[in-house]
């Protein structure tokens, strides 16, 4: 089912052009301690594994409903000991299905596609890019496309359209081939993967552990499909672990001067090649018990 989905989205085409010597631009200044956000323990996912732990922060601002559903059935502990049951290197780690097959799912209702959201002047966003016709910036630690500002002035509801990128660490629900096919599945980014934006809801990023999500167990077949399975063993939110195992993180605002700075760097770094993939949001991460 969402196994066959996700699959057929996978393309071969690796695009390469030649690279230009550029003359390195100092660092950025390090941040103030005001240039820090502490993530809210309603929002960070705390997904321990057999190969470590993973850190997620949650952005119901991009997936209400989807953000709901994880929240729901992490809560409940449907996905303590399931299988990363398909990885594809340099794709990325599916998992939340009961059967470990890609067949299965949780016995609430199917998820509406949530593949866009809609931005007004209230949300935080701070652009690193403007391509022609969009921005392109970050809503928290999440990488998003959306359609300018002087669009806002001639919508009903004085908002534009978003959308979030599928950059490395970025979290993504799986569906079947229907639109509104979204249940208990999920995956999460090892790579960057532009061919999945607008048709996989976007509904958070991996804040720590891209390197455990990097050492998954990935298959060596083109389905991806992996036999003995690195499994999760526990996921709750922050908030629902007792203090002592609670995991703090300390991410630099993405609306800082800091922030903006650090983007202002890895901008001049790679020139004509810059990605928003390219930035890095520092953490700093108190882990707990």
């Amino acid at each position: 089912m969402v196994r066959n989905a996700l699959a057929a989205a996978v393309l071969s085409a690796l695009l390469s052009g030649p690279v230009l010597a550029q003359e390195a631009s100092p660092p950025p200044p390090p941040p103030a301690p005001t240039d820090w956000r502490a993530i809210s323990p309603n929002d960070l996912l705390v997904i321990d594994t057999t190969k470590g732990r993973i850190l997620v922060e949650l952005a119901p601002e991009l997936a209400p409903a989807h953000v709901e559903r994880i929240k729901l059935l992490a809560a409940r502990g449907f996905y303590d000991n399931l299988a990363w049951h398909r990885v594809i290197d340099w794709f990325m780690a599916q998992t939340g299905d009961p059967l470990g097959t890609g067949e299965g799912q949780s016995w609430y209702p199917d998820l509406k596609g949530e593949f866009t959201f809609r931005r007004g002047p209230d949300m935080a966003f701070t652009p690193v890019a403007a391509p022609t016709g969009s921005l392109i910036g970050f809503v928290r630690s999440v990488p998003v496309q959306t359609q300018p500002d002087a669009l806002m002035s001639g919508t009903g509801d004085k908002k534009v359209h978003g959308w979030g990128l599928y950059c490395p660490g970025v979290a993504g629900m799986a569906r079947d081939e229907g639109n509104d096919t979204a249940n208990s599945q999920f995956f999460l980014m090892r790579q960057a993967y532009p061919a999945l934006e607008k048709r996989y809801t976007v509904w958070g990023r991996v804040v720590s552990g891209l390197d455990v999500v990097r050492t998954l167990k990935a298959s060596p077949n083109p389905d991806g499909i992996v036999t003995e399975p690195d499994r999760m063993t526990r996921v709750r939110l922050a908030v629902d672990l007792p203090q002592a195992e609670r995991p703090t993180v300390q991410m630099m605002n993405t609306t800082s001067a800091a922030f903006r700075a650090l983007a202002d760097h890895a901008r001049q770094a790679k020139g004509t090649d810059f990605s928003v993939c390219d930035i890095d949001v520092p953490v700093q991460v108190t882990p707990g018990a």
